[in-house]
This record gives structure tokens, sequence and C-alpha cells, in this order.
């Protein structure tokens, strides 16, 4: 039973660049740059694939979930990081801050899963090219999608619900620059324990679970190609992953760190950087390495820069 001394925490103090005071100009001009790069980018590549037939693949499909999601994960977590860089004491109300953790924890899950069907499309289309048209229909490609985005958000759903019905009475100050799980968690008046280890065990196989099945479809991919006699059709083949591989690193490698390892839980800085990577430099690289490396995107924008020039 609470003391009825102790007061119900109605907001929460953002401590994550406090710190910077000096250079808070500078770190807002980045961070909006590099915000507005990623949306528009991101933004860009669903036009792209929308607009033209020729990538209406469950490949682009795919691609298309993956930069919707990359536009809702940043957007999420941005606008009111660049908010509260400017402000003297930065808060955000409770409920503010439970619905930015399930927004956060749903859409990085539902990245798992979709980062998981893209290695199983690519797969599927190198190992098993005479089959990929029957495995890989439409159809297929978008119950798979749908399966994502519903699985993510059902996933991190309870474990919310038991967030928001811990008891908060004081400090209420987070040292992150976002509502993240578990600072939130050490400002618990009572023992998170049991909240702690649901929560690790739940990223644990989410994280885990998805980075094991896209390495096993990378596994499959490499076996493969060392089998393509021409070093030319390895090349082309090696291309088509190369992209979809350095994002897989990027976020998983930080995510993991992150929520699985139990060294950096309590590394507050390390905690603060490692975030950046998944929060900010992967949604910023998706644009850029899903056009610049591949030549159907490069085909299908070139096209339709004439068409709008020709139309102006």
């Amino acid at each position: 039973m609470t003391d009825s001394n102790e007061t119900a925490v109605t907001e929460f103090i953002l401590l994550g660049f406090t710190g910077v005071k000096h250079i808070k100009l500078l770190l807002f001009a980045i961070f909006l740059s590099i915000y507005i790069v990623t949306v528009t980018g991101n933004i860009v590549i669903v036009t792209i694939v929308y607009g033209d037939v020729h990538l209406h693949t469950p490949m682009y499909l795919f691609l298309c979930n993956l930069s919707c999601l990359e536009i809702l994960y940043i957007s999420n977590i941005i606008p009111k990081m660049l908010f509260n860089i400017m402000m003297e004491n930065p808060t955000v109300p409770f409920t503010g801050c439970i619905v930015q953790l399930y927004f956060f924890g749903s859409l990085g899950s539902t990245e798992c899963f979709i980062l998981v069907v893209m290695a199983y499309d690519r797969y599927v289309a190198i190992c098993k090219p005479l089959h990929y048209s029957l495995l890989m229909t439409t159809r297929t490609s978008i119950l798979m999608s749908l399966c994502c985005w519903t699985t993510g958000f059902i996933a991190t759903f309870g474990a919310i619900i038991l967030v928001s019905h811990l008891h908060f009475c004081g400090p209420n100050k987070i040292k992150h620059f976002f509502c993240d799980l578990q600072p939130v968690l050490k400002l618990s008046c009572k023992n998170a324990y049991t909240m702690e280890t649901v929560s690790w065990i739940l990223a644990s196989t989410i994280l885990l679970g998805s980075c094991l099945l896209t390495l096993a479809s990378y596994v499959r991919i490499i076996l493969s190609m060392v089998k393509i006699p021409s070093s030319k059709g390895r090349q082309k083949t090696f291309s088509t992953c190369t992209a979809h591989l350095t994002v897989v690193i990027i976020f998983y490698g930080a995510m993991i760190s992150m929520y699985v390892s139990p060294h950096t839980v309590n590394n507050e800085e390390f905690n603060k950087v490692s975030s950046l990577f998944y929060i900010v430099v992967t949604p910023f690289m998706n644009p850029f390495i899903y056009t610049l490396r591949n030549q159907d995107v490069k085909q299908a924008l070139h096209k339709a820069i004439i068409r709008t020039c020709k139309f102006n």
C-alpha cells in the first residue's frame, strides 16, 4: 500500500542533453537536418515504388513497409527531442511518456519482423528462384507485412500495461533524451525487478529470435553464392543483399547491446550513444542505402525526375 505522504509523479524531466547546453543550437540543427532528410528520403522511396509498376514486387513492398516504419519510428522521438533541446527543463507528462514508450517498443518490434521477412524474401529469390513466384505472391507478401505490424504492436502491449501500473512517487528525472524502458523503471518507487525481467525476456525473444532467423537466411544465401560459377554472378547476387545486411548489422548490434546485454544497462552514456544508432542513424541511412545501392530504384527515380521535368 502506498504511503500517504508519497505524491504520485505526473510528469518526468528528461536530462538527455542538459549537460551540453553550450552546443544546443548545433545539436538542434544537426538533428533537425537529419530528421528532414530521413523523412523526405523515405517518403521518396515509398512514392517511387508506388508510382512505378515494375517495382510492385514483394521485395519493394517490404521496402515500403520499412520506409513507413522509419518515418513513424524517428517521428516518435526526434520532434519531442528537438523541442527538449531548446528547453531549460524539458518535461514530458506521465501519459505522454507511456505512449511514447509503447510506440517505440511496438515500432521497434515491427522493424525486427520486417527485417526477417525481407531476409526470407531474398533467401527465396536467390536460393529457390524457380519457386519464388509461387512462394512470394503479392497476397502472401501483404499478409506477411500485416502480420509483422500486428504482432509488433500486440507483443509490447502487455508490458506497457504493466509499466503504466507501476507507482512513481519521485524522483522524476530520466537520464535519457526520451522515455526509454530501463531509465523509466529505475524511477519506480517499488521494486521493478519483475517488470525488468519480463521486459528482458520479451526483448531477448524478439531481438535474438528475429536476428537468428535473419542470419540463418543470409547463411543459406552465402552458401548458395559460393556455388555460383561466375564471379560476375556472385557479385550481382551479393549486391542485392549487402544493403539489407548493412542495416541489419547496425540495427541489431545497437539494439542487442542495449536491451539484451546485461553489462550495458547501467551505463547511461553508452545507452544514449547506442540509442542514437537505431533511432537516428539507421533510419537516416536507409534512403541512401536502398537508392544508391539499388539499380532498379535509381532507374525508377531517374524516370520520375524526367516525367516531372516534362510535366513542368
